[in-house]
């Protein structure tokens, strides 16, 4: 079956409490399952790694860059200090019927883990399947890593497939609507949008 692997680690991991990076690591956790609610209902899963790392799938490959980008401002919307480090690979993979992540295993698995170790210094997300999705990834990296704790309140709203409307969001969020357009605006959620369309009807 194909699959979107994406594994990551959370960055200065060494300089957190116990207790903050589980808490870090269930934001993550959280954000999976809820990228399972996005339409059209991916199957997704979610994993802890080692002391810092952690893995998850979700059957929708073409989805794998936006998912990325969502725990990204998840984690952000949590915790301004927390980040993480994220390898996309895309590819068929075998997940064993307990869910067991730790215990799959195929190309797609192989391909994001290697990945994780091949991260550039000077970025947090890397897509192993090199070529326009790999370009795509560092442009989109390199906007997130811009992202500030409002930004990320906004773009979890609205990164979502099917999001609605921006008035709806604002409701959501108690802020008004031009709030909202503001914060989107700076955190370049328009040009990712656009990007991020583009790559899904690929």
């Amino acid at each position: 079956m194909s699959y979107a692997v994406l594994t990551g680690d959370i960055v200065a991991s060494s300089a957190l409490t116990a207790s903050a990076l589980n808490a870090t690591l269930n934001t993550l956790r959280a954000a999976a399952t809820e990228i399972g609610n996005w339409p059209p209902s991916p199957a997704t899963a979610f994993a802890r790694r080692g002391g810092d790392g952690w893995q998850v799938t979700l059957d929708r490959p073409a989805l794998a860059l936006r998912a990325a980008l969502y725990l990204q401002a998840r984690l952000l919307r949590a915790d301004d200090t927390a980040s993480t480090r994220i390898a996309i690979a895309t590819g068929d993979g075998t997940i064993p019927p307990n869910g067991d992540l730790n215990a799959a295993h195929g190309p797609a698995f192989t391909a994001s883990g290697r990945a994780l170790d091949d991260i550039p210094t000077h970025a947090t997300m890397i897509h192993a399947a090199g070529g326009a999705l790999a370009a795509a990834t560092y442009l989109a990296d390199h906007i997130a890593a811009g992202w500030t704790q409002a930004q990320a309140r906004a773009l979890c709203e609205m990164l979502p497939p099917g999001a609605g409307p921006r008035a709806a969001a604002a409701e959501r969020l108690g802020i008004s609507r031009q709030a909202v357009d503001q914060a989107l605006r700076a955190a370049g959620y328009p040009a990712l949008d656009a990007a991020l369309g583009a790559l899904e009807c690929m």
